[in-house]
């Protein structure tokens, strides 16, 4: 005679996952005060990719706002430092620097930032804000010879310090996102 089948014995489901960023339902920001500060960076990048207009405006130094690589890098450094009024949750963060690349290259305008600070929580939010908000400046100098401006491919690259470690993005096609 077989033996009796055994019943498995009903296996609790795992508690969802404590939400950071809610308590009792509510928002909050996190308390970092008992974490260790420590040296943080994160490079972010974003691609704007220019219609043959606007491209042609940006070379041939007709555009009438002025340069907009210029004003991109200005505007991303004022991206990382005003992050925590943009993103409602971010902690104001002693930035201690920015660095920003803006290039020209065949696919379009190329923008990545470092920032860096010595603190309790990660820089990678500041690092994205500011190449979006870099990429939005390209977008808005040149808007006027073209609106078919693509903003694309943002991203966090590099991220360094911190409880959660090290991260490093995979290699992708330029400005595919992909």
């Amino acid at each position: 005679m077989a033996p009796e089948p055994t019943v498995p014995e009903t296996v609790p489901e795992p508690a969802p996952p404590e939400l950071t960023h809610f308590r009792d339902g509510q928002p909050r920001m996190v308390d970092v005060s008992a974490k260790t500060v420590t040296t943080r960076s994160a490079t972010a990048e974003a691609w704007v990719l220019l219609p043959p207009a606007a491209r042609a405006a940006l070379e041939g130094g007709q555009n009438a706002k002025g340069d907009p690589l210029t004003v991109a890098r200005l505007a991303g450094i004022l991206g990382a430092k005003q992050t925590s009024t943009l993103v409602l949750l971010c902690h104001p963060l002693p930035i201690s620097g920015v660095d920003m690349e803006v290039d020209l290259l065949p696919r379009g305008v190329r923008i990545r930032a470092t920032v860096r600070t010595a603190g309790q929580t990660g820089v990678e939010m500041e690092a994205l804000a500011a190449v979006t908000v870099a990429a939005l400046n390209v977008y808005d100098m040149l808007k006027a010879a073209s609106k078919a401006i693509e903003i694309t491919g943002v991203r966090l690259l590099v991220k360094s310090g911190g409880k959660s470690g090290d991260y490093r993005a995979e290699t992708t096609e330029a400005g595919s996102g992909k």
